[in-house]
């Protein structure tokens, strides 16, 4: 079969039914005009066992949180306040049904934080693997939702957090495992892999100030997400290897490793974007205010689409590198 990017161009509609719909396959989520002053936006996401997450890095409580959590960052790059989810899970015998409750619980603690209700789904049994589908469903003032296609030449590029830190995480648990031991350093490094937190407060800033620009959220990582930005917007992104965020918990790993994580580990679900570059500062302002990050790391050219590095006096083409589903593994 085709990569998974193909396959969905192919799948795409060559046009719509519905008038109402603003914004459909493309970006982290769907848009439909729900009133006269607002916006509905709409995104779903599949985490499966042993592609996903492993038991063995994730417990039954995180797996339900994460689930929840992808999908709200998803809104958060569009500037949406979520505010319902439905959930459609396969279990297999080999898992108990207090583990499934516990599951809905980590998914409910996430949702208590950002007032959403739980509206419906589905249960089913399966041979597979557990398979957990999370759809969430936010609202935007109309026409001020932000998309990966709004980006120009001369805009910076910034990102709302560190970057990294998860892959980090992730290759503590899989050298140790849930029940290694870890310094007060790495804990940190694996509570991002384990429990990230949606930035929607950031989403929101970028949308309330009415600045043009583009958004997305880093699922894939650095590199693929500004190569989606690149490639909607069709223009090109130069990233400066010395500005990317890299916490303190990092620093003692080697220049490679930090950059290989920060550009490819992905799972960070900061949000990634662009801004002009006359509002650069008045937009870290409103940052800084609210106790937020906002670093800039790099900036935007007119060019083929695509994503380089600028690292030591080298400039690399970053290729996407996002997570493949449907891509040959070696």
């Amino acid at each position: 079969m085709q990569d998974e990017f193909a396959f969905i161009s192919n799948i795409s509609p060559k046009q719509t039914k519905q008038p109402s719909l603003i914004y459909g396959i493309g970006d982290d989520a769907a848009v439909y005009r729900g009133s006269n002053e607002t916006d509905e936006v709409v995104c779903v996401d599949t985490m499966v066992e042993g592609v996903h997450f492993r038991r063995d890095t994730l417990t039954p409580f995180q797996i339900g949180k994460k689930g929840l959590a992808i999908n709200v960052s998803d809104l958060a790059a569009m500037g949406a306040t979520p505010l319902y989810y439905l959930v459609s899970i396969a279990v297999p015998s080999s898992w108990t049904e207090e583990e499934l409750s516990t599951i809905y619980k980590g998914m409910s603690e996430l949702a208590d934080f950002y007032n959403m209700d739980l509206i419906g789904g589905d249960t089913v049994s399966t041979d597979g693997p557990l398979v957990l589908t999370v759809t969430v469903i936010g609202r935007v003032k109309k026409g001020e939702a932000k998309y990966r296609n709004q980006a120009k030449a001369g805009d910076l590029l910034f990102v709302t957090g560190y970057v990294g830190k998860s892959a980090a995480g992730l290759a503590l648990l899989l050298e140790r495992g849930l029940d290694g031991e870890f310094s007060l350093a790495e804990q940190d490094l694996i509570k991002e892999h384990q429990e990230p937190i949606p930035h929607v407060a950031h989403g929101q800033i970028l949308v309330n100030s009415l600045y043009r620009g583009a958004l997305n959220d880093v699922s894939d990582g650095v590199a693929s997400e500004a190569n989606e930005l690149a490639e909607a917007s069709n223009i090109s992104i130069v990233i400066e290897g010395n500005k990317l965020p890299i916490h303190e918990a990092m620093r003692h790993y080697d220049r490679e490793k930090q950059l290989e994580w920060a550009l490819f580990g992905g799972e960070d679900f900061v949000l990634i974007g662009t801004v002009a570059k006359e509002k650069a500062d008045q937009v870290r302002k409103e940052f800084e205010e609210q106790g937020l990050m906002f670093e800039v790391i790099g900036y935007v050219e007119q060019g083929q689409p695509n994503v380089y590095l600028s690292n030591n006096d080298q400039v690399l083409k970053l290729e996407k590198q996002g997570y493949n589903h449907f891509q040959k593994r070696g």
